[in-house]
């Protein structure tokens, strides 16, 4: 165990100087994270939610413990066998980080030198633990036969130094860390961002019901959702980030830093995003005033036209500093739609976890196929020749967001009392917005709800049905009704390959 400690804190050390996603407990996680099927991701987001990494690194810990335990056994017969076990776990997360779609040689090293200063410490420790020998009659001194007793004292001087030197690597790692990661803090803290040129319309009076326990209409960046593959959240300077625009019908390739985006015509919209992994009534949806500016002009400027106007890419791959792709359709970005390259949240620069220093906001589709965090790259090119990441894992290309409907109060087994009882939620069908909402009472007619004042068809809409609650064990369900006149299906199937669909349904007792 004190080994194992010792491998994780040498190789924190070594991550500070090559990169903190070098670790090999962030290098293994991604791995593994890349080769889970999407049921058992399913499950880990809908049971931990936005603690699945945690719940992972965790995971990753206590294995290792176990593997510790098992190589100390091992060791305790086969000195050299163990250490050597060691060099393979560090070779495991050697290749892991190395095998990363933004891995690069470097990124093996702190793997390597953790592993290799931990079989050197478990040699030497159970080299402590190791009973002493007699002289060996050869030399005329004894038989040569153990004592029977190893050294105490010296196992537990050995023992005491190495943890409290791999404490002092782990610690120093950590600030080495924190130091290097202080210029992406400071260069957000010290963004201002402009005033848009084009600012989203004033939030509508009565867009907001203001009912206890129904979610604000605007999400709050600390509430909003996080559904992603970063173990460890990218920190990247506003200074040195570049975005580059290149590929298929590109006629002028393009590279921009943030300054540049900056001084570009900034434009504010609100927008409710919502992830794929969204199951009904699920509370992966959010709705947020993003600013930014226009993809589409950038992609004019750089030569790019639509297929729909002759132009020979329909895909666009959007590449993250960690390593993520995600395919969005070329027509719904130019099709006139408010598709942003976004700095700005809810008034501030973008926090770290939702995608500073940009990142891409596509309204109408799920962030699975457009809302790229910490975007890097822009590559034109075509379905055909290219499935981005979560394609390759069984997800559909191509994703617009179902019409789809919460109840958020009264909570499920909630004991409201008898009386007129408020249910209400939300409604969302980005792009084409919400025009009606229903409620139902155990499986009777469809009551229409009233609607809380329209913003825009990119947004949320909630709502709100006065219930004459009766005494007795009831289900409520709800339904919407989109823009286009299309009604929200109540036929049940899963979020994979391209969304959840079913109305959502609360047991309550009335007492």
């Amino acid at each position: 165990m004190i080994a194992g400690f010792c491998a994780l804190a040498v190789a924190e050390l070594a991550a500070a100087v090559v990169r903190p996603e070098a670790g090999p407990v962030a290098a293994v996680g991604s791995a593994v994270v890349d080769r889970t099927p999407s049921a058992v991701r399913d499950f880990a987001v809908r049971n931990f939610g936005t603690d699945d990494k945690r719940v992972l690194q965790l995971g990753i810990l206590v294995l290792l413990a176990l593997f510790a335990l098992g190589i100390g056994m091992l060791a305790l017969r086969h000195r050299r066998l163990g250490s050597a076990a060691v060099l393979v776990f560090g070779l495991v997360g050697a290749v892991s980080a190395v095998g990363r779609p933004e891995g690069a040689p470097a990124d093996a090293l702190p793997s390597v030198v953790g592993a290799a200063v931990a079989a050197g410490a478990l040699y030497l420790l159970v080299g402590r633990l190791t009973p002493a020998h007699r002289p060996s009659p050869a030399a005329g001194e004894g038989n040569g036969e153990p004592y029977g007793a190893f050294d105490r004292r010296g196992f537990v001087v050995a023992a005491t130094a190495t943890a409290a030197v791999s404490a002092g690597a782990g610690f120093l790692g950590r600030r080495l860390t924190s130091s290097v990661q202080a210029g992406a803090t400071a260069s957000r803290h010290d963004l201002i961002l402009p005033a848009p040129r084009s600012a989203a319309p004033a939030v509508p009076a009565g867009a907001d019901l203001r009912i206890r326990g129904l979610s604000p209409f605007i999400t709050p960046n600390k509430d909003f959702y996080r559904v992603d593959t970063a173990l460890v959240v990218p920190r990247v300077d506003a200074g040195a980030w570049r975005l580059r625009i290149h590929g298929k019908g590109v006629a002028r390739p393009v590279t921009v830093g943030l300054h540049d985006l900056l001084r570009r015509e900034v434009v504010e919209r609100d927008i409710t995003l919502a992830c794929v992994s969204n199951e009904v009534g699920g509370p992966y949806v959010g709705n947020a005033r993003w600013l930014g500016v226009r993809l589409a002009d950038l992609l004019r400027e750089a030569g790019v036209r639509p297929p729909s106007k002759g132009g020979p890419a329909d895909q666009i791959v959007a590449r993250s500093v960690d390593g993520m792709t995600i395919g969005t359709p070329v027509e719904a970005v130019m099709d006139g739609r408010d598709a942003m390259l976004a700095f700005g949240m809810n008034g501030e620069p973008l926090p770290f976890e939702h995608g500073f220093p940009v990142r891409m906001v596509v309204p109408g589709l799920y962030g699975y196929v457009s809302a790229c965090k910490w975007i890097k790259d822009i590559e034109l090119t075509t379905f055909d020749a290219y499935d981005a990441y979560w394609v390759e894992r069984s997800w559909s290309q191509q994703a617009p967001v179902k019409t789809e409907s919460r109840i958020d109060t009264p909570r499920p087994f909630a004991s409201p009392k008898a009386g007129t009882v408020p249910v209400a939620g939300v409604a969302w069908a980005q792009h084409r917005g919400i025009s009606r909402v229903e409620v139902r009472v155990n499986g009777g007619e469809w009551h229409t709800a009233r609607l809380a004042a329209a913003d825009t068809r990119d947004t949320w809409r909630q709502w709100v049905w006065e219930w004459p609650a009766t005494s007795g064990d009831h289900t409520l369900e709800v339904r919407a009704t989109d823009g286009t006149g299309a009604t929200q299906t109540g036929v049940r199937v899963g979020t994979v390959p391209d969304g959840a669909t079913g109305w959502h349904s609360v047991a309550v007792h009335v007492p």
